[in-house]
């Protein structure tokens, strides 16, 4: 890219801007960034876990997901609309979306890649897309016909902004990764026919699932045009009274009323964390203080109250929802992927905002955990639902390559696809690693210095990473490296010496100093199984345990269970030491390759099946059976050798007791 001003001719108006950069977020005149993103084409991944995630989503799950999207008529809906074929409309009313996420994911693929398949596709897409569209900018497929009379009089269902904002996102992404704006011009006609019609003195306007707020931010991060700013902040602020809906109805759908006056995340787990997201890029662009107490106080109810330990969050099927506090079944979590992927977004937004490692600690949770188990290994199935407790039915057939509600698969496959985006920052005084895998890092400090790294490691699997520094010029900065809050201990040496600062877990390490071409940082995380325990208040996990190692949750799956009990009727047996009980063994042969971990535990010392439904509690007193061997493996590889029973918290005996 050069550096250069250029002029761009944005629905009638002049706005100078730089060339885009290839980035997830443009922070870099956002007043209330202390991080900005670092492009995606500027990371290479090389070869290590997330490089095979993103060569499967490529190579795999991207054209099979369109080739699906064909056959159930996604596409046909808008060349009905255009005349070019003449179909019934199909899919839900938000089928739109799926196909924009679908474009977006491509469109991070050529920030990262040439493809000249993906741009013909694309502008394929695009060509149909516009062709349907009508001279005032509106554009949806469902509100046609008998039902356009309908248009923004169900916005608490409709969907028709959350539509639109995903139109919004796929067309930067493209317009970054090519300079073609041909998308991007159709959807600011609709943008602009919303800024010209809706507002505190015109038509109100709510997004019933909230996306819009996020495209708009970043739309005006794009073009300049404040007006996209203040319809996002107008949407935020809430206008739900003229619209009279119920209590419950804003509550469900977090949106509605002013989103400073929450005090909890409720309702629906996607649209919470969407408005989050949105209202954190609100507060990235304003500086807004309520904005910023609102937000963490949501972020606090979250993490402490309603996430479960994969990062996954949303409890309740009936409304997709968070339940109360401490509410987190197992068998029963719905945990939808594309929540997983929201709550990524908004911990994404509030690590630009603070620097803070606590919110790349939960993203690094979430990613690994509960979005990476949303994709199969091979890449063709998605998970809908992420639950942490399965019986092994066959109705309990998790991963499937469609769903008449699609949301879940094109999102995850943009998700991956800009996932070399989510590696690094950098701030006035110089760079932050967030993430660690193989890769290449091709960039610059902000003040211009050239600057390039390449990481060498196996993590997840193993904790040391070796971080090569090859500076353009000698220059003074600082290096934060990220110390996971699960690393107890961490080793970090520069060029063979111990660093001058202790690294503490949850925290970036600030390692300033005069680097040069040739320096190394090589950095060892602790990466000792941990049993971890639930809240009292988690009444499914009382007398259970689950077990994490690095950014890792464990689960038992039936498959590896070669004594033939039922995972259901395992109980670990613990000597008060998890790095002695959960022994690692990486096997190259199983699950695309993993770290497993064995353990001596015990089957149930009776059939649950022969267990009467009430005994006397003199009877019933739990205890263990014969000892097995019991095989744990990563969370996100269940259900990858069909329906099997799984377990991530498992009932526990202490050696000492069963001694007395």
């Amino acid at each position: 890219m050069t550096a250069k001003l250029v002029v761009c001719l944005f629905a009638g108006s002049l706005v100078w801007a730089a060339p885009p950069e290839r980035v997830i977020l443009d922070l870099a005149k956002s007043p209330g960034a202390k991080l900005r993103n670092v492009p995606v084409s500027a990371v290479r991944l090389q070869g290590g876990f997330w490089e095979a995630r993103r060569k499967t989503n490529v190579e795999k799950s991207i054209p099979t997901m369109l080739q699906l999207l064909e056959e159930h008529g996604v596409v046909d809906n808008f060349r009905r609309l255009s005349g070019r074929k003449q179909v019934a409309r199909k899919g839900p009313l938000y089928t739109d979306s799926d196909l924009y996420k679908w474009m977006e994911a491509a469109a991070y693929v050529l920030q990262s890649e040439d493809r000249p398949e993906l741009r013909a596709a694309f502008d394929r897409l695009t060509g149909e897309i516009l062709a349907a569209q009508e001279p005032s900018g509106y554009l949806n497929t469902y509100y046609q016909d008998e039902l356009k009379d309908k248009r923004f009089t169900e916005m608490h269902r409709g969907h028709e902004l959350y539509c639109l904002g995903h139109l919004l996102q796929a067309a930067i992404a493209y317009y970054r990764a090519t300079g073609e704006r041909k998308l991007l011009d159709g959807g600011m006609r609709f943008a602009d026919y919303l800024v010209r019609d809706f507002g505190p003195t015109k038509r109100p306007l709510l997004a019933g699932h909230p996306e819009i707020e996020l495209a708009l931010a970043e739309l005006y991060r794009t073009t300049g045009k404040r007006e996209y700013l203040n319809l996002a902040g107008y949407i935020l602020h809430g206008d739900g009274e003229r619209l009279n809906l119920s209590p419950q109805q804003l509550s469900y759908m977090f949106s509605g009323r002013p989103f400073t006056d929450r005090k909890i995340v409720e309702g629906h787990s996607v649209r919470a964390g969407y408005a989050c997201s949105g209202a954190a890029d609100y507060f990235l662009e304003t500086g807004d203080p309520s904005f910023g107490k609102t937000l963490e106080r949501l972020w606090t109810d979250m993490t402490q109250r309603k996430m479960y330990i994969t990062g996954g969050i949303g409890s309740r099927s009936a409304g997709e929802a968070f339940g109360d506090p401490y509410e987190l079944p197992n068998a029963k979590a719905y945990t939808e992927s594309c929540a997983a992927i929201a709550n990524m977004m908004f911990n994404w937004r509030m690590l630009a905002a603070t620097g803070q490692a606590r919110y790349t600690d939960v993203l690094e949770q979430a990613l690994y955990n509960s979005v990476n188990s949303g994709m199969s290994l091979e890449g063709t199935l998605y998970c809908y639902r992420n639950p942490l407790e399965l019986a092994g039915g066959p109705e309990e057939r998790i991963r499937n390559p469609w769903y008449s509600t699609t949301c879940c698969p094109p999102n995850l496959e943009r998700t991956f696809a800009m996932l070399p985006g989510y590696f690094y920052s950098t701030s006035g005084e110089g760079l932050f690693i967030h993430l660690y895998d193989n890769n290449d890092l091709d960039w610059k400090l902000e003040d211009g210095t050239a600057l390039k790294l390449k990481v060498l490691t196996r993590y997840p699997w193993e904790g040391a990473a070796d971080i090569a520094l090859n500076v353009g010029r000698p220059a003074e900065f600082t290096l934060f490296l990220r110390i996971p809050g699960w690393s107890e201990r961490t080793e970090v040496l520069v060029n063979g010496e111990p660093a001058a600062s202790s690294p503490k877990p949850g925290e970036y390490l600030p390692l300033r100093r005069r680097w040069k071409a040739g320096d190394i940082v090589r950095v060892v995380f602790d990466m000792s199984p941990r049993l971890v325990a639930a809240h009292p208040r988690v009444m499914d996990n009382q007398g259970r345990a689950a077990v994490t190692r690095g950014p890792l949750v464990y689960c038992l799956e039936q498959p590896d269970q070669k004594d033939g009990a039922p995972v259901l009727e395992s109980s670990f047996v613990l000597s008060g030491g998890a790095a002695k009980d959960f022994l690692p063994e990486f096997r190259a042969d199983l699950l695309g390759g993993v770290t497993v971990l064995r353990h001596r535990g015990a089957a149930s010392a009776r059939p649950f099946s022969e267990i009467p439904l009430y005994q006397t509690l003199d009877r019933a007193e739990r205890k263990p059976g014969k000892p097995i061997d019991l095989v744990l493996i990563p969370y996100y590889a269940f259900m990858n050798r069909g329906p099997a029973a799984m377990q991530v918290w498992i009932p526990y005996f202490r050696r000492a007791a069963m001694k007395m």
